[in-house]
């Protein structure tokens, strides 16, 4: 039956132009974005998925910029504690071969001293100079407590947790002008590294060659001490170094979970363009031959 008012062949042809178009639309979308699931309309699951996982990525770049200066800071101080430690030209290296060699009879101790206060000024200089963002561990002013490093980020379920490195800084300083209690500038019997003097003593008073082994022991405990202090932080480096690689393969991971979720296949919308942009153009002839199908009731009437 032909009808003039009900065309059921241009129906089925406009039904099936607007199913086309719609998947021509999805699919020069993903194109363009670059995702299949680029809102959550297209899969509430894996978008809400993405979305946490790319905060969590978020989280994680943080922390590794946080690395990066808490790296920083330790090279800083470890590098300052090396020094201190010195060799033979400096530091408390060379601090003790000179009281030791203050030892010898009949040595001046006047002229030796003057290089002894040349490393002790030296030392201070080194540990105020070890600041880095206003940081500086190893010269202090006031009480030291302990300091958190920022290292690791994870969430499981809701629950974020965010590691961190603990210090005591305490371990570290080596002058602290609020009582004295660095390692250097704190008092052993009646001096501390940092004000011994070695000028009067006398070779004569067995007393002052007493006073001078002290002195000889107080340095090589300080060198202990201090070679222990630069130890940690090298351990600490290596850690925050470690972490820090660590980080930045987790994220690289993360963003390659994320893209196996969301990311579109190109080869496989590509094709799908080129096919829909055909079924497009044939559903418009057939929407047009459906049309003109109707202009043949005319040659009823003639």
């Amino acid at each position: 039956m032909s009808s003039l008012l009900t065309n059921s062949t241009a129906m089925t042809a406009l039904q099936t132009l607007r199913s086309v178009s719609s998947q021509l639309s999805t699919t020069q979308n993903r194109i363009s974005t670059g995702q299949r699931v680029s809102t959550a309309s297209d899969n509430a699951a894996y978008w809400s998925i993405a979305t946490s996982m790319r905060a969590d990525n978020a989280a994680l770049s943080a922390v590794s910029d946080s690395l990066g200066l808490s790296a920083a800071t330790v090279d800083t101080e470890y590098t300052a504690l090396t020094t201190v430690v010195g060799d033979k030209n400096g530091g408390l290296t060379k601090l003790q071969a000179l009281l030791v060699e203050a030892k010898t009879a009949g040595i001046d101790r006047v002229k030796i001293q003057s290089d002894v206060t040349q490393i002790q000024q030296q030392m201070k200089s080194t540990a105020d100079a070890a600041t880095f963002n206003g940081v500086n561990w190893l010269s202090a002013t006031a009480a030291t407590g302990t300091v958190d490093l920022v290292s690791s980020y994870s969430r499981v379920g809701g629950t974020p947790t965010v590691g961190k490195i603990t210090l005591t800084i305490a371990n570290y300083t080596l002058y602290n002008s609020a009582g004295n209690t660095g390692i250097l500038d704190k008092v052993s019997g009646t001096d501390s590294v940092d004000t011994i003097d070695i000028s009067a003593l006398q070779d004569s008073v067995p007393a002052d060659m007493t006073k001078l082994d002290g002195y000889i022991a107080q340095v090589t405990a300080a060198i202990n001490t201090v070679a222990s202090a630069a130890a940690d932080l090298g351990a600490v480096k290596n850690r925050i170094s470690t972490n820090t690689d660590f980080v930045k393969s987790l994220m690289d991971s993360v963003d390659r979970g994320i893209g196996q979720l969301v990311d579109a296949d190109m080869n496989q919308e590509s094709t799908r363009l080129a096919a829909l942009q055909v079924q497009q153009q044939l559903g418009v002839q057939a929407l047009s031959i459906a049309n003109n199908s109707s202009q043949s009731i005319l040659s009823l009437f003639r």
